[in-house]
């Protein structure tokens, strides 16, 4: 075939996808199945890969859906709308339930409310004075869209609650979804329940939504300033009571073996039902022991999602490549020849690291069990050894890096005096090109800064057009010169400007998570930002070279000091957090000024009482005091507790510093 021809038959793949991109996500209205797109996309990928001068931001590794719709008005929930993390063996369940020990420092008989995982789409609808005034899709978390009246097409839904005991002021939430009997009379139009439901609440006419047989299932509250109801049971009762519809299949149970006895009945007889389910969710029935255990930076401490038994499929290894992480770790991925898994193409597999490629004596060539659980990353399980070539031969860990060819270790863990798996390239900066590529889409992340449209493909394109260098590069792009570019015009290049510009403005927090220094993950990075309040204050401790002084931050030990030193030890690093710094505004942290315990620092020695460290901390910082690691002039409390050290008492002693006991501690706050 002539490069005219091949070229032509390529363009017509790619607006065979755009079509169909905008008939998705632009119309809501897919004309073909999940299997005929993948199986043009498969077709773009093998005549990309087959001829090395096709290229074009329109090709699907590069080019992210369809650009985002600006039919709705945004709103932020009241209360983050977090996604749960995931359980897929009875260790899991028990790590879950020892976690939740270990932070209330205490073994008490727990209770779960167990409730099916129903595969829809999460809304929240908010009432005042029982009525229903806006709904939301659940977004990013934090903000979603507002599209109330395609909610109230739903039959499920109440628009008015006239019970006497109906909450004044609350968000009630739930899940969005359409039974498998009335896809059927759908499926012409969409590839699954899922999507159908999805494509129907994004309608910019409501009637277009009423026409779709939605079912809504509530199960659970966001903003709501409970008096009565004690139990997550008792709540689905009452959700009953108020005429919402709750799951058949709710139960309560006492023991980790009671969820898995019936998560191994349930999922023998989940095809039965009317609907689609992924998996059950457990919650902490006690709402007083929730609120007590609150959330992480991502999922709340008092539910978990138990997942169904993972999907798996044979294929065979066509090349292993090295990936170069934003921290330098290299990652061995194993390409395979495409399988489907669940309902999923799956053309790539992580093999973790060299010492998982070594136990398992894993090769190019070989034929290997792939499993998909989940969300989680396709893994290889094991290699089927009968189908082995003779003649293949073992893979070799490059000892260099294959970026920029510098040496790459294995780091001597201090505290297990054991090696890393990982093998990492000793150039952390921007020197590497995979590390600063992978620095950057870090940076645009969505828990980072949160750039739409600026994709990982995209951010690949354009460095390979040389247009991004480093982050601040995305500030100064040129956008008459991305216009021209194949694959973008007005709309795009317009989309993405609005992105960019409301990036500039973020939190002191956010941003020091998304400059992506080692060990500083989105939890740290709050601490470290609370504690120095700004990041005027912060760059006072960089330049002073007093970054050791974090080791008064509860939480942040030498592990990150040092991660932190040798981040601003390094003048690249140290430039591009300058020039950001210069470029965006960046807020303050603004901490609750109405708390019991406002400016007064406190610090804990011995074990306490009935709760842990963790929830102490929680609880100081909830009344607006901070608490720190080590005793100084600036500790105005210590509090003992059983066992306390001696030389952390006496020392307090000396400073004049106030010591209490656990229960005058608590008489503090009531």
């Amino acid at each position: 075939m002539k490069e005219s021809e091949i070229k032509k038959l390529y363009k017509n793949k790619l607006n065979e996808l755009k079509k169909h991109n905008k008939n998705y996500f632009d119309k809501n209205s897919p004309t073909i199945s999940d299997k005929d797109y993948d199986k043009i996309k498969l077709d773009v990928f093998d005549l990309e890969k087959k001829y090395t001068f096709l290229k074009s931001t329109y090709s699907p590794s590069i080019s992210l859906g369809y650009p985002p719709s600006k039919n709705f008005v945004k709103s932020n929930h009241r209360v983050k709308m977090l996604s749960l993390s995931n359980a897929f063996n009875k260790d899991d369940l028990l790590n879950f339930e020892k976690r939740i020990y270990n932070y209330l420092n205490q073994k008490i008989e727990l209770e779960y409310s167990v409730e099916p995982k129903i595969d829809g789409i999460s809304a929240s609808l908010t009432y005042k004075n029982g009525m229903l005034l806006i709904g939301t899709s659940r977004g990013d978390g934090v903000t979603g869209e507002v599209i109330t009246e395609n909610l109230k097409t739903i039959n499920d839904i109440p628009h008015v609650i006239k019970d006497k005991d109906f909450p004044s002021d609350i968000d009630i939430r739930g899940e969005v979804f359409i039974k498998k009997s009335d896809f059927e009379n759908l499926k012409s139009n969409f590839a699954n329940p899922r999507n159908a439901a999805s494509g129907s609440l994004r309608q910019k006419n409501s009637e277009q939504t009423k026409k779709i047989p939605l079912n809504f299932v509530a199960y659970t509250f966001g903003f709501f300033k409970n008096k009565n109801i004690k139990k997550q049971s008792e709540f689905l009762s009452c959700l009953k009571k108020w005429g919402f519809k709750v799951s058949e299949h709710n139960k309560v149970f006492k023991t980790i073996n009671d969820l898995e006895i019936f998560h191994k009945k349930f999922e023998k007889y989940r095809f039965d039902l009317e609907y689609d389910v992924d998996g059950l969710v457990y919650k902490i029935n006690s709402l007083e022991l929730q609120n007590r255990l609150g959330f992480t930076a991502n999922s709340p401490r008092w539910a978990i999602a138990h997942k169904f038994s993972a999907d798996s499929a044979y294929s065979q290894i066509t090349e292993i490549n090295i990936q170069v992480g934003r921290t330098g770790a290299l990652t061995p991925v194993a390409r395979i020849k495409p399988v489907n898994i669940g309902g999923v193409i799956v053309s790539n597999a992580t093999l973790h690291n060299e010492d998982e490629i070594i136990r398992k004596d894993i090769r190019v060539g070989d034929t290997v069990k792939i499993e998909r659980a989940g969300d989680v990353i396709p893994h290889v399980i094991l290699v089927d050894l009968k189908k082995r070539d003779r003649k293949s031969k073992k893979f070799i860990f490059p000892k260099n890096c294959p970026s920029c060819g510098s040496e790459t270790i294995k780091e001597l863990n201090k505290v297990t005096k054991k090696y890393d798996a990982v093998r990492r390239c000793i150039n952390e900066g921007y020197d590497c090109e995979k590390i600063a590529i992978e620095k950057i889409k870090h940076f645009i992340s969505k828990d980072a800064m949160n750039i739409d449209g600026l994709g990982k493909k995209v951010v690949e394109n354009f460095w390979d057009l040389n247009l991004i260098r480093f982050p601040q590069d995305i500030y100064n792009f040129n956008y008459s010169k991305i216009s021209k570019l194949e694959g973008w015009g007005e709309l795009s290049v317009s989309n993405l400007k609005y992105s960019i510009d409301q990036s500039k403005k973020v939190s002191f927090d956010r941003f020091l998570y998304a400059i992506g220094i080692r060990h500083i993950g989105i939890e740290n990075a709050k601490l470290i930002a609370e504690y120095t309040k700004s990041i005027k204050n912060f760059m006072g401790y960089v330049k002073k070279n007093k970054i050791n002084e974090f080791l008064n931050i509860d939480g942040i030990g030498d592990t990150q000091i040092k991660s932190l030193n040798k981040f601003f030890n390094n003048k690249l690093n140290y430039s591009v957090f300058e020039k950001l710094s210069s470029i965006l505004s960046i807020s303050d942290i603004k901490l609750n000024k109405n708390g019991k315990l406002l400016n007064n620092t406190f610090m804990f020695t011995g074990k306490l009482s009935g709760m842990s460290r963790a929830e102490a901390k929680s609880l100081i910082e909830k009344n607006s005091g901070s608490v720190v690691s080590s005793i100084n002039k600036k500790l105005k409390y210590l509090i003992i507790g059983e066992k306390p050290t001696n030389r952390k008492v006496e020392q307090a002693r000396d400073l004049g510093i106030n010591i209490l006991s656990q229960k005058d501690w608590l008489d503090l706050l009531n």
